[in-house]
């Protein structure tokens, strides 16, 4: 009897290793010391660069999103998945993502399926300018089915204390401007597949008139990381607050950035709600408001401005290549966010 016949195969873990250090290395930022291998990461804060320092931490999974990606055996997205869930909440904070650590956990180590896992991973870590700085995999056969696994993410950032965004600074007459999500995102999937796949009777590789792609590859469109985006408008303009749409919708995260005595007044005709979001709505036949409870609906991340930086606020986005929305204002009110 070997290690091998009781479920985990050493010499593919260490293959794997093997391939994440390219991988990894393709996305070493400053501050980064030595590589994958070691018993711990190392990540050297410049002195010069902040006065007073704060880190800023997050972790997050994907959901039941896998499981459309065991459906559509397609697995290069879902780690990009796992990085936005990390580094759009940590810069909500006014923190710079600074490096990022996986944990890969599987019921057999097949070295191509991981790298394709990983590669997901390492362009996230691209896109949110951090280094994929270290991680884990696990081979567990008796805890998860065949072909399937699971991966959760940790995200460091940093900021400086006096620029930390909390929501202690919202006020009244404050401009809500909304960025598009790229789709789900990575919530709400337990209630997406059992409209889509159960209800509707739709399979991973259903065409349906008005999209362009399978319903399996619309459902895996990775989630938009917006922390290059984010940090230009925050420093360059007074925001006081930033809301990352997860789950709970604009609901649950627009109403953290509420204090008492005030409200969040939404307008729900200042944006078109994606076609995906209307196929669900319609084939669950699901109640509007509680759409909005689980779904982010089209609105991605939401930023809170003084009325006077509105119009550069959208300009500078646009600059960027984004297309905003004002979607509402912060008023006197009961604390709660209002969607009409």
């Amino acid at each position: 009897m070997d290690y091998k016949e009781s479920g985990v195969d050493i010499k593919a873990g260490y293959e794997v290793v093997d391939r994440v250090k390219k991988l990894a290395a393709s996305t070493k930022v400053k501050g980064v010391l030595g590589g994958i291998g070691h018993f711990g990461a190392f990540f050297e804060i410049a002195k010069n660069d902040y006065k007073e320092p704060v880190l800023v931490s997050g972790t997050d999974g994907v959901g039941t999103k896998l499981k459309i990606a065991f459906m559509a055996d397609r697995h290069d997205t879902i780690g990009i998945d796992a990085v936005a869930m990390s580094v759009n909440d940590v810069v909500c904070c006014g923190a710079k993502p600074l490096f990022f650590l996986d944990y890969l956990a599987l019921n057999k180590v097949v070295p191509d399926v991981v790298e394709q896992i990983l590669s997901g991973i390492a362009e996230g870590c691209r896109q949110g300018g951090c280094a994929l700085i270290g991680g884990e995999t696990a081979e567990m056969s008796d805890l998860y089915g065949k072909n399937e696994y699971d991966i959760a993410g940790f995200c460091v950032g940093i900021v400086e204390k006096s620029k930390i965004v909390d929501g202690s600074s919202v006020s009244k007459g404050d401009r809500l401007i909304a960025l598009p999500s790229s789709g789900l995102h990575s919530n709400g999937f337990s209630l997406a597949r059992k409209v889509v796949f159960e209800m509707a009777g739709y399979n991973v590789e259903s065409r349906i008139e008005g999209f362009d792609r399978s319903i399996g590859e619309e459902l895996l469109v990775p989630t938009k990381i917006y922390v290059k985006t984010a940090l230009e408008v925050l420093n360059s303009f007074d925001v006081s607050a930033v809301a990352h749409i997860t789950g709970g919708g604009l609901p649950e995260n627009v109403g953290r950035l509420l204090k008492d005595g005030l409200c969040a007044r939404i307008d729900a005709s200042s944006w078109t709600v994606p076609k995906i979001f209307k196929l669900i709505e319609e084939k669950g036949e699901i109640k509007r408001g509680e759409m909005y409870n689980v779904f982010n609906m089209g609105v991605g991340m939401v930023f809170s401005v003084r009325e006077k930086d509105e119009k550069a606020v959208l300009e500078k986005l646009r600059f960027l290549g984004e297309k905003p929305f004002v979607i509402g204002s912060i008023e006197q009110g009961e604390k709660k966010v209002i969607i009409k």
